[in-house]
């Protein structure tokens, strides 16, 4: 049985540990129920958890949340802190697309008052936001100098464009702008790359959903976070593109002889890193901010053409449809951060690979409109189920470095789900449930068919019992535009 070849133990309801051994630094801790496990030792994902708490100064725990799965390096759903004198940064830690994030837009609209345009809605989006593998915009070509700058800047150099508002910017992670970023340390490949795609969705799970505030768990929070019943909602997944997917390949290449020249010990060579403190660890995570950024920028662009679409759709004033971002996370991303370790404040690099953020009330870094509230947390489902909004807590403060899931966790592979989607009508599917799609190819569709992914309430209810997100509302889609 697999549970025994991991030698999992059952430390509470919704927590497993795998006991260190070997040149393990430290145990593995799964967030799961019984019925999670089960699914989640289907591939190798732990397996690459065990790998991870092989790596040198990882403080705590390595980390897998209930959306886990295999990944290159570390699972997606995989959490891990470093020591900043000890410890090291790696990509595969981060992913190929940095800062893949989601941004959750609410409107001053209702439910019944777009239900009848929704073909008007989707038209629109899809028409004005690119998708697709290689999509890019015809309308803007960017200057090296500007896409250096944007690189520095992130969304505050779109809005600087006029692509949205100061106001926009208090509700991002980290404003939209990572500091330290560096630009000279991205290559011309990448910086190629990233020239024509910035305000597009890209390919594969990334999409623009409208949908609807279905349920309200707690209404004091939920009003804080500006959402109410039937409340129109719009939730933006994409990340950096082209350009975040060259700089982890370069810095892959970079760290695989890092690992050799600091004599690092790899279980996996896709777990190749470098100290923090070398001269490629401080290269890799100021050309990961400058990634980070990009995709902040191209979160906000996307933004503002949702806005546009929705005026020209459905022939309202922004006035009237008064689309403003509640938050937007990053989920893949290697954060400087101050934790708590054996009782004192200490600075730690804490990698989140298919995870997200979830810090508590009065939390410095927790923004200034929700700090009674604690940060938002944005759980997007699969485009057939729902998405959740939650906010972070005390305890995955204290017990995850202040982390969570970040989504639904694929379980078919896309070559398992194009098998299962073979004969089928995704796009008729949905219809028949009220849900319009709009997709590049009907590839995309049978790749992110709803049965390809885990069941978001699952998962989410798995975070919610064991402390380290609390559920605020449920959304449900009413059109979506695929990549």
């Amino acid at each position: 049985m697999a549970e025994d070849k991991y030698k999992i133990q059952k430390i509470d309801a919704y927590r497993w540990r795998i006991p260190r051994e070997g040149k393990m630094r430290v145990d593995g801790i799964i967030y799961a129920d019984e019925h999670m496990l089960e699914e989640i030792q289907k591939d190798e994902s732990l397996q690459q958890v065990i790998n991870v708490a092989h790596l040198p100064g990882i403080i705590g725990h390595s980390l897998a949340m209930p959306d886990i799965h295999w990944g290159y390096g570390f699972p997606i759903g995989g959490v891990a802190a470093f020591d900043m004198d000890a410890g090291v940064v790696s990509p595969g830690g981060v992913g190929y697309d940095i800062n893949c994030g989601v941004r959750l837009l609410r409107t001053g609209l209702y439910r019944v008052e777009i239900v009848h345009k929704l073909e008007a809605v989707v038209n629109t989006l899809f028409a004005n936001i690119p998708s697709g593998v290689g999509s890019h915009r015809k309308d803007l070509k960017l200057s090296r100098q500007d896409e250096k700058n944007v690189l520095k800047n992130g969304a505050r150099w779109a809005v600087s464009q006029g692509y949205g508002t100061k106001e926009d910017l208090e509700h991002i992670e980290e404003k939209g702008c990572i500091p330290g970023a560096d630009p000279e340390l991205v290559s011309d490949r990448a910086l190629e790359r990233g020239k024509t795609q910035l305000g597009t969705l890209g390919s594969g799970n990334h999409f623009v959903e409208v949908g609807y505030v279905s349920e309200i768990y707690d209404d004091k929070i939920a009003q804080a976070l500006g959402l109410e019943k039937d409340g129109v909602t719009i939730v933006v997944h994409t990340g950096s593109r082209g350009l975040g997917y060259q700089v982890c390949d370069d810095f892959i290449k970079v760290m695989i002889n890092a690992s050799h020249k600091y004599n690092i010990e790899l279980p996996d060579r896709q777990l190749c890193c470098a100290p923090i403190n070398s001269p490629q660890g401080k290269e890799y995570i100021a050309a990961m901010a400058c990634a980070a950024n990009y995709a902040f920028a191209n979160r906000q662009m996307i933004t503002h053409w949702v806005r546009e679409s929705f005026e020209r759709a459905l022939l309202v004033s922004p006035k009237e449809s008064q689309i403003h971002p509640v938050y937007d996370v990053c989920h893949n991303i290697a954060k400087i951060e101050e934790h708590i370790v054996d009782g004192e404040k200490k600075k730690l690099c804490v990698h989140r690979k298919g995870a997200t953020r979830s810090f508590p009330p009065n939390h410095p870094e927790t923004p200034d409109a929700y700090k009674s509230v604690g940060q938002p947390v944005l759980i997007p489902g699969d485009m057939g189920r729902c998405s959740y909004v939650l906010v972070g807590t005390e305890k995955a403060y204290s017990d995850t470095f202040g982390s969570t899931c970040h989504g639904a966790g694929r379980v078919m592979s896309r070559n398992q789900a194009m098998k299962t989607a073979k004969g089928r009508n995704i796009a008729q599917e949905l219809k028949e449930k009220g849900i319009l799609v709009r997709a590049d190819s009907r590839a995309t569709l049978d790749e992110e068919l709803p049965e390809a992914y885990k069941d978001v309430t699952e998962v989410v209810d798995i975070v919610e019992n064991a402390g380290i997100s609390k559920k605020v509302a449920q959304l449900k889609p009413l059109c979506v535009i695929k990549g």
